[in-house]
């Protein structure tokens, strides 16, 4: 898919039949990774309420980054979007730069009245020292596969979904203002840090729209987390993770 492909350049999605189901197959290959890491968040607080070794919750995120990437390869024919990587050398230099400032406010959005809840984080450290293959674990997760399995549902699939059922149909570029604003509102609140989550969800979505190409976003959403993972373990900022 070109920068500006045109193949989703459709005015609007036909509406499903009446006794079609709420989510055909494409959703739902995009919904499951997405649950499935929601899912192992509620297993780590049930965990971590219950008293759960320290050691055990560390490894919890390295689990339910094989359990989404080992979903993402199941599904994978079936998200055409990532069939091949055809981003323009402009494309590529604006998802990196649009990266590097969410990165920025990301840090910056962090207090008081822009922080909903308490941050768990992530700490690496066992007995003080830096366990470096939890931490190269911890980055590679968040700047390799969370990008896609995000993308993947916020922007492909539930952006176009709320414009049209039929969301495969729908243009990245025609989804309509309620569409972006329902999914950035979501996307924001799925973090502690809900004011920088809503910026990065507006920054990502404009680039979707923009490029008509999932690349695009996925690729600034991995900058931002890969970046924010070497400054979290270089600071010690581990409520950021």
């Amino acid at each position: 898919m070109t920068e500006h492909d045109d193949r989703y350049a459709v005015p609007a999605a036909a509406a499903l039949p009446a006794d079609a189901p709420m989510f055909n197959r494409a959703a739902w290959a995009r919904i499951l990774p997405f649950a499935a890491y929601l899912a192992f968040i509620v297993v780590g607080d049930v965990a971590e309420r219950l008293g759960a070794a320290p050691g055990v919750l560390r490894w919890l995120y390295p689990a339910k980054i094989a359990l989404v990437t080992c979903l993402l390869a199941l599904f994978w024919r079936r998200y055409g979007e990532l069939a091949a990587f055809r981003l323009s050398p402009s494309a590529i230099l604006a998802a990196v730069a649009t990266g590097i400032v969410v990165l920025v406010l990301w840090i910056q959005l962090s207090t008081g009245w822009m922080v909903v809840g308490t941050p768990a984080g992530y700490d690496p450290r066992v007995d003080g020292e830096i366990d470096w293959l939890l931490v190269v674990l911890r980055i590679a997760g968040a700047a390799l596969v969370v990008p896609v399995m995000e993308e993947l549902f916020w922007r492909s699939f539930l952006m176009r979904w709320v414009a049209a059922p039929d969301f495969e149909a729908v243009a990245p570029a025609r989804v309509g203002l309620k569409a972006v604003v329902v999914t950035v509102v979501l996307f924001g609140f799925e973090h502690n840090l809900w004011l920088a989550g809503i910026v990065a969800g507006i920054a990502y979505s404009l680039l979707y729209m923009y490029h008509r190409n999932l690349w695009s976003p996925i690729l600034a959403h991995a900058v931002t987390n890969g970046l924010l993972g070497a400054w979290v373990v270089h600071t010690g900022s581990w409520s950021f993770w």
